[in-house]
């Protein structure tokens, strides 16, 4: 057990996470080339990167399918994922995020916290994954680290423990000195490693300075440090450095470090850190499951029953590969596992160690691994495999709701079948991607989580051989809100034709969920007393009042936002049943629902605009003009920064519209921030 202990203890899985062109990528190329994995620099404007494989990743310059590569570093494995960075691909990082156990976050030194940083920033809070920060770009004109890092303070809100000071400024940024071990850090152009030295002389105060700042904020987080602190007036390197490694894994501190990675500075550094401070599969609780209705608790040990998580699904017409987190056992090729979402049993063909787009074949994978598993084709992105003779299941990552939708169909009628495989074949790989045909006009309708999304989508069937395929109008989500309810709602369901009948009773109590408009989810209570309705009746309603979430009074879309109360009930000895009172669930809440007072609800966005300063006016007017509110205006490297909420209908084709205003010079970004009362007419679902 010590040999596995030791095993699992130089294990780090790690993701790279950020907002799009802060340069995920890039860090992962330099940390591949560093570890020896590769011995050419991969370029993204060269499209010669390892994790951006897909065509259209090269040809678009972006990240867009999260991308598996092992490496190693200083006698450690090290399992790193380049998630992407565009909001359009957000459940890949959710995905991706819900099996690893720390991350590295990479922030612009120019633009500092950026909107999709702060996304990431908040699902890497939901899954609790320990992090470090990694400002890039410090060679960049107007990089300033001090910035970077007040902006990481005031939007992220954790307590960065800067570790390094740079050396040199912009085009003259050559090296660091490193806070821990007061050393400098220097890269000579061209170089591959550091060259290790004293502080220099000019940096000599503010070093000392810095370090102290670092070990006081330290020694008011940790009570080890504060006692050392106390006794001795200072902190030793190594006491520095595992108080350090402490705060980051409790998440009460997030160490920074700096560098640039296009010009390959400080990647070494970063590599000691992830080593040094991230989570081993030791260092995280163990894994958490379900068996026959009972939670249990499976150690990341080889020698326990396996049990792994299917995190992504690469579905090719060549083959078919499950992207697996090894969380407790060992899997050896051969093995047979269980699927007990499906509850069917698979056999692994083969274990993959995956480099991106390329394998190497392995004979077992044990706890702390990330593989990939051919054979096992019942599994989908979210399924747990284990042990056959000791099962558990274990939570899958919860797939987001769509946002925008368009039809589909084949451009020769021959080719319907064609593109309902490859549809299914796209919903199986990015379970974010919907399928649904539309009860009304029959058509094929894609739903995803953006305008690029749907159009990578299409574009992927394209490129795998697929049909040529027609595309609809984008068209966004509506929901459906109760704005003010009703109480005391009667509904009886009776039906009669002979045998035994179907009878049930119930009073139903609606409101809206929040003081708000925009507010979205549901919620079922009861308030039966005296056992009017059985337990396992009251379930059925619940289960009824979801069914009639489906369609709204208004326009037919989902309906969100409302909190349903059974108050009251009655049954019959003989005709009442699961069926009779799911059915007055679904019919009694349909009724409530016409009698209460509803709204329509649109998706909107947070947008992030950068223009020149001569082109604000127009572009705010323009803003104004897609029902825009303005939030924040200010000034970054020259530019003016524009906040504003927009509706996610109003934004097809506003890149063209934002580059014809600015003469290509304007950017924007989005961030999803939710729903908004929609204005009339009601676009009919």
């Amino acid at each position: 057990m010590r040999t596995n202990n030791a095993t699992l203890a130089a294990i780090r899985n790690l993701g790279i996470l950020a907002h799009v062109d802060a340069g995920k990528t890039t860090v992962t190329e330099r940390i591949l080339y560093a570890t020896g994995t590769t011995h050419k620099r991969g370029e993204v404007h060269d499209g010669t990167t390892v994790t951006d494989f897909d065509p259209q990743e090269r040809d678009r310059g972006i990240t867009i399918f999260a991308a598996a590569v092992s490496c190693a570093w200083d006698g450690h494995r090290i399992n790193l994922i380049d998630t992407p960075g565009h909001v359009d691909f957000a459940d890949e990082v959710e995905r991706s995020l819900r099996v690893l156990d720390g991350a590295v976050a990479v922030f612009d030194a120019v633009a500092g916290v950026e909107p999709q940083s702060e996304s990431v920033w908040r699902q890497a809070d939901r899954h609790g994954v320990p992090r470090i920060a990694f400002v890039n770009k410090m060679d960049r004109a107007g990089a300033d680290l001090g910035r970077a890092v007040e902006s990481i303070r005031q939007r992220l809100h954790p307590v960065p423990l800067v570790v390094q000071l740079p050396i040199g400024a912009e085009d003259g940024f050559t090296g660091v000195v490193d806070l821990v071990r007061m050393r400098s850090l220097v890269w000579a152009d061209g170089a591959g490693t550091a060259v290790e030295g004293p502080v220099p002389e000019s940096l000599g105060e503010e070093a000392v300075r810095r370090r102290r700042a670092l070990e006081e904020t330290v020694a008011e987080l940790h009570p080890a440090a504060l006692e050392e602190f106390c006794e001795r007036g200072t902190l030793s390197a190594g006491t520095l450095a595992a108080t350090l490694r402490d705060l980051t894994r409790t998440g009460d501190g997030v160490v920074v470090l700096c560098g640039s990675a296009y010009r390959n500075r400080g990647i070494e550094p970063l590599l000691d850190a992830v080593v040094a401070y991230l989570p081993s599969p030791l260092d995280v609780p163990a894994v958490r499951g379900a068996h026959d209705g009972t939670e249990e608790e499976r150690a990341a040990d080889p020698e326990v029953p396996f049990a792994g998580l299917v995190f992504k699904v690469n579905a090719s017409s060549t083959g078919r590969l499950a992207y697996v987190r090894v969380y407790a056992g060992t899997v050896e090729k051969g093995d047979t596992v269980w699927n007990p979402g499906t509850g069917r049993t698979e056999r692994v063909a083969r274990i993959l160690r995956v480099m991106a787009d390329r394998h190497v074949q392995l004979e077992r994978a044990v706890a702390g691994d990330i593989v990939a598993l051919a054979g096992v084709k019942s599994a989908r992105a979210g399924s747990t495999l284990c042990d056959p003779g000791a099962p558990l299941l274990l939570e899958p990552p919860v797939a987001a709701d769509p946002v925008v939708s368009v039809a589909v169909e084949a451009r020769r009628a021959t080719d319907t079948g064609r593109l309902a495989t490859a549809l299914a074949r796209l919903a199986e790989e990015d379970p974010s991607l919907v399928v649904r045909t539309d009860a009304e006009t029959g058509q094929t309708v894609l739903s995803g989580m953006g305008e690029l999304h749907l159009e990578v989508a299409v574009e992927k069937i394209r490129r795998d051989g697929g049909p040529e395929v027609t595309v609809g109008r984008p068209r966004v989500a509506y929901r459906e809100t109760v704005v003010e309810g009703v109480t005391g709602f009667v509904f009886r369901h009776v039906k009669q034709d002979g045998g035994a009948g179907q009878f049930a009773h119930v009073v139903l109590d609606v409101e809206p969920l929040g003081p708000e408009v925009g507010v979205t989810g549901f919620e079922f209570r009861s308030a039966v007393t005296g056992g009017a309705v059985p337990q396992e009746y009251v379930r059925a309603v619940e289960a009824g009042c979801r069914d009639a979430l489906a369609e709204g009074p208004l326009a037919g879309h989902p309906v969100t936002g409302l909190r349903v109360t059974l108050t009251d009930g009655s049954t019959h000895v003989k005709d009442s049943s699961d069926t009779a009172f799911r059915a007055a669930g679904r019919l009694g809440l349909r009724e409530a629902l016409r009698a209460c007072a509803t709204a329509l609800l649109e998706p909107v966005a947070e947008v992030t605009v950068t223009v020149p300063e001569d082109a604000v006016g127009s572009v705010l007017g323009d803003l104004a003009a897609r029902r825009g509110r303005v939030g924040g205006s200010g000034t970054r490297g020259g530019a003016a920064v524009l906040t504003a909420t927009v509706p996610l209908a109003e934004l097809f084709g506003y890149a063209t519209r934002l580059r014809s205003r600015t003469q290509g010079r304007g950017t924007f970004t989005t961030r999803p921030t939710g729903y908004a009362p929609a204005p009339r007419p009601v676009p009919v679902r």
